[in-house]
């Protein structure tokens, strides 16, 4: 028998072959293969690179997705301009919907689902951008077929899409969540690739949180959040990503429920956190995966403010009312809340040459927010700065969703909360007062915004005048007899 042309024979495969253990045809892209645990939407890849020349928005800087089409001229021409503008884009992307599907490559279809993630997040703007996109619903779950089979990559881009899909569509679109429910549900418990099985986790949560409106779903991903934060998930060791994944989208599911159901305790029933509190503590301790630690932390932050709030309900004197009600004095969770508090100390100070020195840094910065919460008993404060002012949340429950909808929104973020309603009811922001920020002239800018401006001038003297009390305040022991050095 002849033998075949060397471009015609099949290559033996290894044992431990990841082509294999994924039942992925090799030859279609070697590289993808397999994902790291750093991988995101925004990689580019074997043939993605030459199909995708527009997609190159970093996602670790989270640039603006307005400086494309950018108001030049400023004034509500330039505005709706630019809004005619991302729509076009948005309606161009929309029109490759069918195509995906029939395409034999998986590096196209990956492309192709990686340009409609940046079309969602940053042209999908406004009510005329979320109809766009609610009316190809069907064709949009099509494309992102998370079916066993297609390459890890492209099953990473599907899930990305459709946690960006549900932001854009908005509240109350229950039918959405369904649908996508029980293939996301399979892909966390059965897929073998960590990043896969993390992003199809976060895109449920998010789903969740904006589009439906059902409790029993919300506890029922609790559930699995919780199951999947343990060491072992049906007999099998968890990764660590993925358990900080997990304690992440159960911290954002734990916002939407009462202070009483996440940090109070009855004869009837015990709070959803203070049934977690070991295992949180034992997260806290993990060396190898600090995004566990991290998720750990803010996990108990949000516990420890929902044990606040239930002391500042009950009583008269506001002191006593925290302290005596909000406290853990006197719970069965006494000890194990001053484990943790004493662990938080440690991290917000670590040091050593086990770590690299931003690793290190980045993590005292971290476990000082969460101290002075859980320690300190004091409010957390997050500034969201954007083009024409800011936003400040002063709530672990805000600042959580905050940080999850970022995420899953990456370079998208800050044209969406000027466009999408939800996101502005959720924070509490005034739509048109944020739109109407963005309005401005360059001379106005300059004027307002600009370090030279009234209001910098103002802030920069207010710091030098409080840094001059602190300082008589430190060297009053010097001149309190009068006599001046």
């Amino acid at each position: 028998m002849a033998k075949k042309p060397r471009s015609q024979r099949r290559k033996k495969q290894k044992d431990g072959d990841p082509a294999a253990d994924n039942n992925i045809n090799a030859s279609d892209n070697p590289r993808l293969e397999t994902l790291s645990d750093s991988h995101t939407v925004d990689d580019s890849v074997g043939m993605s690179v030459m199909l995708l020349d527009d997609f190159d928005f970093d996602a670790e800087n989270n640039n603006d997705a307005m400086t494309d089409i950018d108001f030049k001229d400023t004034g509500n021409h330039a505005a709706e301009e630019a809004m005619a503008a991302r729509y076009q884009r948005l309606q161009d992307t929309l029109s490759t919907l069918e195509e995906i599907p029939t395409m034999k490559q998986s590096a196209r279809r990956e492309a192709s689902l990686r340009k409609l993630f940046r079309a969602f997040s940053q042209y999908a703007t406004g009510p005329a951008g979320q109809m766009a996109v609610a009316s190809r619903q069907d064709e949009i779950r099509t494309a992102c077929n998370v079916r066993s089979g297609t390459t890890p990559a492209e099953q990473y881009a599907a899930c990305r899409v459709l946690a960006v899909t549900s932001v854009v569509l908005g509240a109350d679109q229950d039918e959405y969540y369904e649908a996508i429910e029980r293939p996301l549900r399979r892909v966390v418990m059965a897929n073998r690739a960590t990043p896969v099985r993390v992003a199809a986790l976060r895109a449920l949560a998010m789903a969740n949180l904006i589009c439906s409106s059902d409790t029993e779903t919300a506890e029922s991903l609790l559930d699995l959040c919780e199951a999947l934060a343990a060491t072992e998930y049906r007999g099998l060791t968890v990764p660590g990503t993925l358990r900080a994944a997990a304690l992440d989208c159960w911290s954002l599911l734990g916002t939407t429920i009462s202070d009483y159901h996440l940090s109070g305790k009855d004869d009837v029933m015990i709070g959803r956190g203070l049934a977690i509190l070991d295992l949180l503590k034992d997260s806290l301790e993990d060396q190898a995966c600090p995004e566990l630690r991290s998720a750990a932390g803010e996990c108990l932050s949000l516990i420890h403010e929902a044990r606040l709030n239930l002391g500042t309900d009950i009583g008269e004197n506001t002191t006593e009312r925290r302290y005596r009600q909000g406290s853990w004095e006197g719970s069965e969770f006494e000890v194990t809340m001053d484990e943790v508090k004493q662990r938080i100390a440690e991290l917000s100070t670590e040091s050593g040459y086990h770590m690299s020195k931003k690793a290190k840094k980045e993590q005292r910065a971290t476990f000082r927010e969460f101290m002075s919460t859980i320690v300190d008993d004091d409010a957390p404060e997050e500034i969201v700065s954007f083009r024409g002012g800011t936003i400040t949340l002063h709530t672990w429950r805000e600042i959580i969703q905050l940080n999850f909808i970022r995420h899953c929104l990456q370079g998208g973020f800050q044209i969406q909360l000027l466009t999408n309603e939800t996101l502005q009811e959720i924070f509490g922001a005034d739509g048109q007062l944020l739109n109407a920020m963005t309005n401005l002239t360059t001379l106005e800018k300059r004027l307002v915004m600009s370090k030279t401006s009234e209001a910098s001038k103002a802030a920069d003297q207010e710091l030098t005048r409080q840094r001059k009390v602190r300082n008589n305040v430190k060297n009053y022991f010097l001149t309190a007899d009068g006599d001046d050095l």
